[in-house]
């Protein structure tokens, strides 16, 4: 099993602390993630974050339905979150989230290692392409709000 590694950063101009409190806000993940995936959380609101959180989704990757689940590994506000795949189309996914305090701003950094069933046949022509547009959707709507004229801290 070949384990990928995919990088993700962005600059937002908030306190480490505010972009934090974002992320720490499950619902929110719903605003972030691209609508063609019709991404639901299923696990009832509020869904309190701290290490051993479990989470459940349902999802669409190219027209089929997924469930995927995650428990929060690592919890150590406002510097950084772990998320693990325990249930999902994944063999292996392990998302890092840190926040950086820098020029009065944070940098929002994602790491991502994971492992992909059938990789030879399917990593470089959906897998790769579909992680990067959704990052790429992601990021998009952070600057959107948190970028935005007229936004107050």
């Amino acid at each position: 099993m070949k384990i990928r590694e995919f990088k993700s950063e962005i600059w937002l101009p908030w306190p480490s602390e505010h972009v934090f409190s974002f992320f720490a806000d499950a619902a929110n993940l719903e605003t972030i993630t691209p609508p063609w995936l019709r991404f639901k959380i299923l696990t009832p609101a509020p869904i309190e974050m701290r290490e051993g959180t479990l989470i459940d989704y349902k999802l669409l990757i190219h027209g089929l339905p997924i469930k995927w689940r995650t428990r929060i590994s690592a919890w150590q506000p406002p510097h950084f979150f772990v998320d693990e795949q325990l249930r999902g189309p994944y063999h292996k996914w392990i998302h890092q989230h840190t926040f950086d305090p820098v020029d009065g701003g944070t940098f929002v950094r994602d790491l991502v290692n994971y492992v992909v069933p059938f990789d030879s046949a399917v990593h470089c022509w959906f897998v790769r392409p579909d992680i990067e547009n959704i990052f790429r959707y992601r990021s998009d709507q952070l600057r959107k709000r948190f970028c935005a004229q007229g936004i107050s801290r």
